[in-house]
């Protein structure tokens, strides 16, 4: 199917009439920036191919460092910005109190298995729920069924959850380095990691450079060449890490699922699937999976704004490509769409919020969820060559 790039328009029109409606509820300015932030990030995930399930994919099967690079570099970004905003607002954090809404979660061997379960689904299905946000957006086969099976494995998470929070949870240590090392240490460590992390990818980087292009002689052309093809490697990595250190300033940290968890949560209890009383969950911070009264959120117009900047680009791109679903399309997105929630669910967040929002606060929940997920991506892969 082409459509023409000019019909691009259409989904920015709606983020417009979106954005003159949010302005009307409670707390206007806020969602009418998280729309704003979510397009723009809708924007640089799709252009740029920012996918942390495809980057370890090009790493692990071809060598190909580039994908990495950039997330070690969103990441990098990500630490100084948080490092500056949280400073201002909690000057000490060694009094024991906790950045509000921060991505920092308990670190134990459940973290550990919501990490492996998550990155398993990233195989089967093929993307992390961010990227199937914005695939969504370019008319992804398998897209639907993953966030529908993200849904189911949110309410199994919901099922699960008190079992494991009286299991290993509710003692697990809740770990914030800027508290143990201050905002100097804890940053300085951090990125000595990252540091080690890019020098040890970079000895491969040589064979994967591209050749620098040539320089656009008009308007036109430069316009022209900003759709066609990727954007470079490095510009996903610094747009995240920007976009990621902004949104804290005027909403919540940037996280993708706790709409999706929300709604599940409501349905499952509506339905009676899982437990009245979820101990201890809403009691940590994160991509928070409360039962929403109303569905005007900063999280729901962000991934609204995600999904409409995403659905623009592509189409300016040319690279909305729908087509029917098969029965493998169906079948891998909802098997890896529920090892996606039920992760994400048990682990507080994916992607996006545990990992890149978690380690940019300083958490070492982000760090373990990362570890795990990575290894159950190399594990799920090798698998996958063995089979075929």
């Amino acid at each position: 199917m082409t459509i023409p790039p000019l019909f691009a328009v259409l989904p920015l029109a709606a983020l417009a009439v979106a954005a003159h409606f949010a302005r009307m509820q409670s707390g206007g300015p806020t969602l009418v920036f998280a729309l704003a932030a979510g397009a723009v990030l809708g924007l640089v995930l799709q252009r740029t191919r920012f996918c942390f399930y495809c980057h370890a994919r090009d790493w692990f099967e071809r060598r190909d460092p580039r994908g990495l690079l950039a997330i070690v570099l969103a990441l990098a970004v990500g630490l100084a910005g948080y490092t500056v905003v949280l400073g201002g607002w909690l000057p000490d954090p060694t009094g024991g109190a906790l950045p509000p809404d921060a991505h920092i979660g308990p670190v134990g061997w459940v973290l550990v298995a919501a990490g492996l379960a998550f990155g398993a689904g990233m195989v089967v299905s093929g993307s992390c729920i961010s990227a199937h946000w914005y695939r969504l957006a370019e008319g992804s086969a398998a897209s639907p069924f993953a966030l529908l099976g993200s849904a189911l494995g949110f309410v199994l998470g919901f099922i699960t959850w008190n079992p494991l929070y009286s299991l290993s949870i509710a003692e697990a240590p809740v770990v914030w380095l800027p508290r143990h090392l201050g905002y100097g240490g804890a940053l300085v460590l951090q990125w000595g990691v990252l540091a080690a992390i890019a020098a040890w990818l970079w000895r491969g980087l040589a064979a994967h450079a591209q050749p620098p292009a040539a320089p656009a002689p008009t308007l036109g052309a430069a316009w022209r060449r900003l759709w066609t093809g990727r954007w470079p490697y490095w510009t996903g990595g610094l747009g995240v890490g920007l976009i990621g250190a902004f949104a804290i300033v005027r909403m919540k940290p940037l996280g993708v699922t706790a709409t999706l968890g929300s709604a599940a949560r409501t349905v499952g209890e509506r339905q009676g699937w899982i437990p009245a009383r979820l101990d201890g969950l809403d009691g940590f911070a994160g991509c928070a999976t409360a039962v929403q009264s109303q569905w005007w959120t900063p999280n729901a117009m962000l991934l609204l704004g995600l999904v409409a900047g995403a659905f623009a680009a592509s189409l300016a791109s040319g690279q909305f490509t729908p087509r029917r679903p098969g029965a493998r399309d169906a079948a891998r997105g909802l098997l890896g769409g529920v090892l996606l929630g039920w992760g994400a669910m048990t682990g507080l967040g994916c992607t996006i919020g545990t990992l890149l929002s978690g380690v940019m606060a300083g958490a070492l929940s982000g760090w373990v969820f990362g570890a795990a997920m990575f290894l159950a991506v190399w594990a799920g892969l090798r698998i996958q060559r063995g089979l075929r």
